[in-house]
């Protein structure tokens, strides 16, 4: 953003204020990514800001208008917020051409079109031959993406406009990109990984690929996570823990494959816990793993493997935390979540917390602002970590190729 001038100029802004919504009311029940979109669209002042957003997707009971995100957006601000109850018809062409600088206007959610849902994953040439796309970028003379937690997406809203106008990385995601960018290249070491939650097969293929890359020095395994690399070590669970895994865990036989090769590879780099909390009865129960398989569930990392961890968060340069170590909702299991987390904060590392579940702990908490960058992104997060292609950072890469000169940049395309 600091290569352009936007006073008087039309700027199409992408955020992602996707927000947790009482469905009964409508009401909003988080501003968090709303107030996250803020600095750009503040930037913006001396032009005419245009925002496109979407609210969650069809058939589900949070999908809904962004009418009240509008007053959310206008409340966090200080500024009226237009809501326009269209996305590309004739009543969104005229409010924006009647726009005057440091007016701003939310369009309709984008995922009520058929376009933004039913082309999602096309190639960028078939988002950008969209409706979406034809009826607004001729009423624009930048646009700009602010959103990170959906740029592991392809959709017309996201990527169609990056041959049509200048495309622009805002503040959010010029901040995740280069925060997530300095974690992946190794720069501080050494460079600790923790990870826990549920999600196993995206925390595994993260695993893999920083591994292979040489991007990370250990690997710390917790929560459902650990359990597969502990049957990948040949570790018998029990009955409740193994139910679990069958059931929630999809394809977790060729996980656990997976976590056995990567054992055999790295064994020396990947730390398992040594004990395991179990359920017995409502009830914390501490064990070596050594006493497995029990019928109890298995429901945090053991004390013991808790206070080791971290410990050697201590020594870490670089420390990237996606997922709590167990289920910290519930008091009896939170030990190892607010230990392992709180040690993350005090370090003199430089950390990076990522996913829903790990970014609700950390505020639970009161840690989030110990920790140098708190990820907006879930799955985008995960992408980035493993290495996958981003549709809206290629979008973003393509457009500066073809716009990298004449009269959009400042000093008239001397940059």
């Amino acid at each position: 953003m600091d290569d352009f001038d936007f006073a008087g100029k039309t700027v199409i802004v992408r955020v992602d204020i996707n927000s947790p919504i009482e469905p009964s009311t409508g009401k909003i029940l988080d501003y968090t990514r709303i107030k996250q979109s803020a600095p750009t669209v503040n930037e913006l002042r001396k032009g005419r800001v245009v925002i496109l957003a979407h609210q969650s997707r069809p058939g589900k009971k949070d999908f809904t208008t962004l009418e009240r995100h509008a007053l959310a957006f206008s409340r966090v601000l200080g500024r009226k917020v237009k809501y326009i109850d269209c996305l590309y018809g004739s009543a969104s062409r005229k409010a924006i051409k009647d726009m005057k600088d440091g007016d701003i206007v939310l369009l309709e959610n984008t995922r009520m079109y058929s376009e933004e849902v039913s082309l999602k994953d096309k190639d960028m040439e078939t988002q950008a031959n969209t409706h979406i796309v034809k009826r607004l970028a001729p009423l624009a003379d930048f646009y700009i993406n602010d959103a990170f937690a959906a740029a592991h997406r392809s959709q017309p809203s996201l990527v169609g406009f990056s041959d049509k106008l200048p495309s622009i990385a805002g503040r959010l995601m010029e901040t995740e990109l280069n925060m997530l960018g300095k974690v992946v290249r190794g720069t501080d070491r050494p460079n600790y990984l923790v990870l826990g939650g549920a999600k196993v097969d995206d925390s595994i293929g993260v695993a893999e690929h920083l591994l292979n890359t040489g991007s990370v020095d250990r690997i710390y395994v917790t929560a459902v996570v650990a359990n597969i690399f502990l049957m990948a070590q040949g570790i018998d669970l029990g009955k409740g823990s193994t139910e679990f895994i069958e059931r929630e865990v999809r394809n977790y036989p060729e996980l656990v494959k997976t976590a056995k090769k990567l054992l055999e590879n790295y064994g020396d780099k990947i730390v398992v816990p040594h004990d395991v909390a179990l359920n017995a009865g409502g009830k914390r129960e501490d064990i070596p793993v050594k006493k497995l398989p029990r019928d109890e569930p298995i429901m945090d990392i053991g004390i013991e493997s808790t206070l080791s961890f971290a410990s050697d968060m201590n020594e870490a340069g670089c420390i990237m935390l996606n997922g709590p170590s167990g289920v910290f909702e519930d008091e009896e299991f939170a030990f190892g979540t607010m230990e392992l987390f709180s040690a993350v904060a005090n370090s003199s590392a430089y950390s990076v917390l990522g996913g829903g579940h790990t970014g609700a702990a950390i505020e639970m908490m009161g840690l989030s602002r110990k920790i140098d960058h708190v990820s907006t992104g879930g799955g985008a997060f995960i992408s980035f970590l493993m290495g996958k292609k981003m549709p809206v950072v290629e979008a973003l890469e393509k457009s500066y190729k073809l716009f990298n000169r004449g009269p959009f940049w400042k000093g008239n395309g001397k940059k």
